[in-house]
């Protein structure tokens, strides 16, 4: 797994994300563990509340203001690629909602599209059960 393809980006907001090296460790792990071999470019886009509604209107038909956003650019069943973007405010109100740290909810989130991009869905409640599950599952899986 070419872990160098999962990057890390920023648009219309200034935020740094910590310990890159060791999410992208944790997300080619989850990969893996999802039964799948290769890796293509997977960007992680972290943006404003304003960007990503736009992206939702643009892309999405919706007009709803949402913490992700996943495109699947997969080319073959067993490799992974695509853009997720999240929306940073969307992390932190729904951290302050929930009582988690903002740390945890930005994982969170981040495993949230990588399971999308495994397959995952969250629309049905038992697909919403099960995705939640899961977050937990590899969510209990960082060593860091």
């Amino acid at each position: 797994m070419a872990l160098k393809d999962i990057q890390f980006f920023t648009e219309d907001i200034d935020f740094n994300i910590k310990e890159k090296q060791k999410l992208r460790t944790w997300i080619g792990e989850t990969i893996k563990a999802e039964g799948f071999n290769r890796i293509g470019e997977l960007s992680f886009v972290l943006c404003s509340d304003n960007y990503l509604l736009e992206i939702n209107k643009q892309y999405l038909n919706h007009d709803t203001y949402t913490d992700i956003v996943t495109f699947d650019s997969s080319e073959t069943e067993d490799s992974i690629a695509g853009d997720i973007f999240i929306s940073i405010e969307r992390i932190r109100e729904n951290a302050s909602k929930f009582n988690v740290s903002e740390r945890d909810e930005l994982h969170r989130v981040i495993i949230h599209g990588v399971l999308h991009l495994c397959g995952y869905y969250d629309k049905k409640k038992e697909d919403k059960a099960r995705m939640t599950e899961m977050e937990n599952y590899y969510l209990g899986k960082r060593s860091f």
